[in-house]
């Protein structure tokens, strides 16, 4: 049987974690695979979609090709078509269909740390990540309220505007993190405070952090920010980004392969993969 070919695109792409969390969960599922970096420019990925992508079995999608790899692409997923965006490709009986991973890895990293969407939900920040995270939570009929930075208002407005034009019946508002308060069922960090270097940043104070059942953090470096600490000190259940970024790797191989992944391999994944960031 010949090895199987994978490979991640984008442009810069030489920090990508990509081939390191990928090359790991070929080897946990026993799939004989290659995984490699190609750096494309955007005026050469017509070019290169023809002459390189098409004899892949797979491949991933990183900036800034997320958007204009569909239009070249055979068939795009129902939740990619949704979100504009396609982050892996499955090549299949010469057919090529884009899916997008990161609202099943958010999805798949809550559940393998027994945090579950529901009550009061709060989503810091409103730019890209937000607006994923935020599309998971009104889709299952749960409120959703953004808390943003006084300067990031108008952003909140215009995507509280556009998930109710898009979710029938979803229920979405914004207000200042400052004006923030109360008990909160889930907290989701989607802004990069506490991100390394500035690692001891923290986007809300401790006393909200107390009120918190469950948070999630889409910083996964460090893999454990100073807000999941205090959570964890806390007594609730907090999980960092570092368990989306590999979940999200782990759909790409559910699409590709259909290989399956216990939560004991991805926790251990995590820490490595954490391991080698700090590394670099």
């Amino acid at each position: 049987m010949s090895i199987k070919k994978f490979a991640v695109i984008g442009h810069p792409i030489g920090h990508t974690m990509s081939p390191f969390i990928h090359k790991r969960l070929f080897a946990i599922s026993g799939v004989d695979a290659e995984y490699t970096i190609i750096d494309i420019a955007p005026e050469n990925l017509s070019e290169e979609y023809k002459n390189t992508l098409v004899k892949l079995d797979g491949y991933n999608i990183t900036i800034p090709h997320k958007q204009n790899i569909i239009p070249l692409i055979d068939e795009t997923d129902e939740k990619a078509k949704m979100y504009g965006s396609v982050n892996t490709v499955a090549n299949k009986n010469v057919i090529a269909k884009g899916y997008t991973t990161d609202p099943d890895g958010f999805l798949k990293a809550l559940e393998a740390s027994n945090i579950t969407l529901g009550g009061r939900v709060v989503i810091l920040g409103c730019g890209g990540v937000a607006r994923t995270m935020a599309y998971e939570v009104v889709i299952k009929k749960i409120p959703l309220l953004f808390a943003v930075r006084k300067e990031d208002v108008k952003i909140a407005e215009y995507l509280c505007n556009e998930i109710r034009n898009t979710v029938s019946g979803a229920e979405v508002n914004f207000c200042l993190i400052e004006e923030l308060s109360g008990d909160i069922d889930v907290l989701v960090n989607a802004t990069p405070l506490g991100m390394y270097p500035k690692i001891d940043n923290q986007p809300v104070s401790d006393n909200i952090i107390n009120r918190c059942a469950n948070v999630f953090d889409a910083v996964y470096n460090p893999l454990e920010t100073v807000l999941i600490q205090k959570a964890k000190a806390n007594g609730a259940n907090a999980v960092g980004g570092m368990s989306m970024l590999v979940w999200q790797a782990v759909v790409s191989h559910e699409k590709w392969d259909g290989s399956v992944y216990h939560n004991d391999d991805i926790a251990k994944l995590c820490i490595d993969a954490a391991d080698e960031l700090k590394n670099r």
